[in-house]
């Protein structure tokens, strides 16, 4: 073993829960290639990935076939993810996002706008693993706190350091000696 000073990766891997009708997609594929654990439920939305540990929600639906169906099929479908799940996205495909995607998009905006509901447009299927082992992982527990953690130490540094910040306590400090109140 080499001795570079690098901190070797650790791979993340998690539990998976996948709805059955993605058993035989590329996605559900792609992410037992990533070692994940890969739980296929027929109690779970069509179309939908959990990651229980991190609390999140994706929903994957295909941008031409929401374009093609009626509106109220697809945002029923949406309706019903979102009022099952707290934490969830929605996993747009389209190859290309034009104006008919767009347009989509913003209808479906429309529909939910004050939900926690959140859109993730993309190409493929490796720009989806991406996104959404990304945003599982942020908001898994051993993550979070250390993110949280670096936020602080990062605030606390800044503050400390900040000219402005200077400024203002000696600011502080002589009006403090002008009005003693």
């Amino acid at each position: 073993m080499a001795e570079s000073g690098e901190k070797e990766k650790v791979k993340w891997t998690t539990t998976v829960i996948i709805s059955s009708s993605l058993k035989n997609y590329e996605i559900a594929t792609a992410l037992e290639n990533q070692s994940h654990k890969i739980r296929y439920s027929d109690s779970v939305e069509n179309g939908s990935i959990l990651f229980s540990l991190s609390g999140v929600a994706f929903l994957l639906m295909d941008a031409n076939e929401c374009i093609m169906s009626a509106e109220e099929i697809f945002l029923t479908k949406m309706e019903k993810f979102l009022n099952i799940h707290r934490n969830s996205f929605l996993v747009l495909f389209a190859a290309l996002y034009g104006p008919e995607e767009w347009k989509l998009i913003f209808r479906i905006q429309q529909r939910f706008l004050g939900s926690k509901l959140r859109i993730l447009p993309v190409h493929n299927t490796p720009n989806a693993i991406n996104l959404m082992c990304t945003i599982a992982k942020t908001t898994s527990k051993p993550y979070m706190d250390s993110v949280c953690y670096r936020m602080i130490t990062t605030k606390a540094y800044i503050v400390e350091q900040s000219p402005v910040w200077k400024t203002l306590q000696k600011i502080k400090l002589n009006s403090d000696s002008i009005n003693p109140n």
